[in-house]
């Protein structure tokens, strides 16, 4: 007879996003993730099969995870500018209880190169991300809010690129004053 499972998946799949996130994939050992996710070694691997796919698995739930929490805030945004402010405000501040930084980016830094699982995934999640900023800036565009000298698409990846950045200094000890300076200059050089 099969053993039912002692946990719940969401949860050690989140205890183990969050380990990654903190340590990235080669600092984080398999004994970590056992007293981190607090189940047992057998159950990691039927549950997850092996450490890159738990890995895999937790990036597409840290990817969820932000899409709707920036999604939720464009939404609640009066214009595209208090839009573009919210994002770059949850990408400096972060979240409380959560490391800093960003998963993706941080994935990417480590893995990438040398990863075509990783390096999929990230692609994927960066241009959700651009598609986002894109809607955003056409907005912004169409309200007379931004420049129209250049296309949404290339404001988008500009936009994008400095994202980016302050997610990889986020992770710093770089006084946050810093990082929304960058972040206003970034958003007042759209101004028509």
């Amino acid at each position: 007879m099969a053993r039912s499972k002692e946990f719940e998946e969401n949860v050690v799949l989140e205890k183990a996003m969050k380990l990654f996130w903190e340590q990235g994939y080669e600092k984080t050992s398999m004994n970590d993730l056992v007293e981190n996710m607090g189940i047992h070694r057998r159950s990691l691997y039927d549950t997850f099969t092996d450490k890159h796919t738990l890995f895999l698995k937790a990036m597409d739930r840290f990817e969820e995870r932000i899409t709707d929490k920036l999604t939720s805030g464009v939404k609640q945004s009066q214009t595209a500018v208090q839009a573009l402010q919210f994002i770059f405000s949850f990408m400096i501040n972060g979240e409380e209880d959560a490391p800093p930084g960003c998963m993706l980016v941080n994935s990417t830094v480590e893995l990438a190169i040398r990863d075509t699982d990783v390096d999929a995934k990230t692609m994927e999640a960066f241009t959700r991300t651009e598609q986002l900023l894109v809607e955003i800036v056409t907005w912004g565009q169409e309200n007379g809010e931004f420049t129209k000298l250049y296309e949404a698409k290339e404001l988008a990846e500009y936009i994008h690129n400095a994202l980016t950045g302050l997610r990889v200094m986020a992770r710093t000890s770089v006084a946050k004053e810093k990082l929304q300076r960058i972040a206003g200059l970034t958003i007042r050089i759209l101004e028509p």
